[in-house]
């Protein structure tokens, strides 16, 4: 390792020097990162080479617009677009989601344009036929969820729509909660499943096997007392002890108060309809008091491959936990990269996976890292 970094369990293999990320994604040899900041919208770089990422396009924004959540799967690619600040967005900018055909990865082309309300469209996924959106809508207060039918990506259809009562104001409804803090932040899919986190609003299980009325099958709000938003509600595809375990990453970012950093939390939903906390997971160190944002956990790598799980740990770097005693989790390696030049600390935002195992991490700031595990 350089100076200001450091490791444990898993080696250097590649980097990239970019602008700073909200996301990166691998399809095959091709990733795709997406900035934080306009003019610097998407990239996509060839990793057949991963010591030597080599760059193929980019997608620019106008100022005034935030795209920093991609995916892709079967030559297509989606990006978000979002007004900055999305609280109060500029006069005149337009959020939604973009479908970009990417099967020649040097000319990406924009086929549709999907517009939503508000501020735009935050975070999602998809599986190659279906995004699962966290939109704002006109008559809604905050994200609420949407299913989109990708079957003809230049003509995206709305599946179906879900919101926690109260978001519908154009319906009467009244929220019981302050301005934006219960909103769909991402919605993730396994099965006839939608496992959502809801941001103060904790986290939500919606049953989608018909598409066009999700059903609310449970939820759970711990925010508060805990003072941190839910990020990533994420399931776990097998069984843990005996037990259907559920990753919850809370994020270190919109805390109602000040206090110590976000953690990790394992829920069992053996019994779905009741979700019960059961362990936590926190970074060796921290003592408890007070910290500035962006210290404390963030992401967990979607991609469930086994019981270690790669974790965006913010200031921390990238944190394998692991749960194969989901009720003492803990850390099996750990990457902390060198702080990025022009910034004052590391701010580790997403991992994720390629067909190889290789683990890319892209940094807030500045810099994509690709580590494998030893």
């Amino acid at each position: 390792m350089t100076d200001g970094g450091s490791a444990r369990g898993l080696r250097p293999v590649g980097y990239h020097d970019c602008p700073g990320g909200g996301q990166v994604v691998v399809d095959g040899d091709l990733a795709f990162v997406a900035h934080m900041k306009a003019p610097h919208g998407t990239t996509i770089l060839d990793v057949s080479d991963p010591r030597s990422p080599r760059p193929l396009a980019t997608v620019e924004i106008p100022a005034g617009i935030h795209s920093h959540k991609v995916r892709a799967a079967g030559g297509l690619m989606l990006v978000n677009r979002e007004a900055q600040p999305a609280d109060r967005p500029p006069a005149g900018t337009q959020g939604g989601l973009a479908i970009f055909d990417v099967s020649r990865p040097r000319a990406p082309r924009e086929i549709a344009f999907w517009r939503s309300g508000g501020a735009g469209v935050h975070r999602f996924t998809f599986d190659g036929r279906y995004a699962y959106i966290s939109p704002e809508m006109d008559g809604y207060v905050g994200n609420i969820v949407m299913i989109l039918d990708l079957k003809d990506p230049a003509r995206p259809e709305e599946v179906g729509r879900w919101w926690m009562p109260g978001q519908w104001v154009a319906g009467g409804e009244t929220p019981s909660w302050a301005g934006r803090h219960h909103r769909c932040h991402h919605p993730i899919r396994l099965g006839h499943r939608l496992y959502v986190s809801y941001w103060h609003g904790g986290f939500v299980i919606l049953d989608i096997e018909d598409m066009a009325k999700p059903r609310l099958v449970s939820g759970l709000d711990w925010s508060p007392p805990f003072i941190t938003p839910t990020h990533t509600a994420l399931p776990v595809p097998f069984p843990v002890r005996g037990r259907t375990i559920m990753v919850v990453a809370d994020e270190d970012v919109a805390k109602l108060r000040p206090g110590p950093p976000s953690f990790l939390w394992l829920v069992d939903i053996t019994d779905e309809a009741r979700p019960m906390p059961f362990a936590s997971f926190q970074v060796d160190g921290v003592d408890g008091s007070p910290q500035p944002p962006f210290t404390g956990c963030h992401q967990p790598a979607e991609e469930v491959r086994g019981t270690e799980i790669p974790v965006a740990w913010f200031a921390s770097g990238l944190r394998i936990v692991d749960i194969a005693d989901p009720h003492a989790p803990r850390e099996a390696a750990h990457f902390l990269p060198p702080v990025p030049a022009g910034e004052t600390r590391v701010c580790t935002n997403d991992v994720c996976y390629d067909r190889r195992g290789l683990l890319y991490m892209i940094d807030r700031g500045r810099g994509l890292h690709i580590v494998e595990r030893v």
